[in-house]
């Protein structure tokens, strides 16, 4: 009997840790990222993020940062076109990034949030917010910037 209740014992630690430890070991290079599936192809995508920051120029992130729109050309790092977007309001940087599922598809992904202009703030969406920050932030971000982007397109 006290073989079992250890046995017990043991196995409901284990999945106590693997409950708290598991988000430690999500795979891939943004896996907390908040996807939003837009149907459109990604330089049409593209062109409307453009032409929305041309419209809203307090959300174009300053010179400063040196956070520049595009693809990293470093290997095995173009899969996503990055974007910043500059929430003066709340001196705030928005990093987000494109992918194309398709050819009349795309990945529009809401990544993190760095607080001020100074780089290293970074609090990633879905992981470093609690529960009712995060569905804020999110609201937020989809009121602000990516519901404008869709009416551009």
């Amino acid at each position: 009997m006290k073989t079992l209740m250890a046995f017990i014992k043991s196995f409901l630690v284990i999945v106590l840790l693997s409950k708290v430890t598991a988000c430690n070991f999500a795979p891939g290079s943004y896996p907390y990222a908040e996807e939003y599936e837009i149907n459109v192809n990604e330089s049409d995508l593209i062109e409307a993020i453009q032409n929305f920051k041309k419209d809203n120029p307090q959300y174009i992130v300053p010179e400063q940062t040196q956070l520049n729109d595009g693809r990293n050309n470093e290997a095995g790092q173009n899969y996503w076109y990055h974007i910043y977007f500059y929430n003066q309001d709340e001196n705030k940087i928005i990093k987000c990034w494109t992918r194309p599922i398709d050819k009349g598809k795309t990945t529009f992904a809401f990544i993190g949030i760095n607080q001020g202009l100074e780089l290293g703030n970074w609090k990633m969406i879905n992981k470093d917010f609690s529960r009712s920050e995060n569905k804020e932030v999110k609201k937020k971000f989809e009121e602000r910037i990516l519901n404008k982007i869709k009416e551009k397109l």
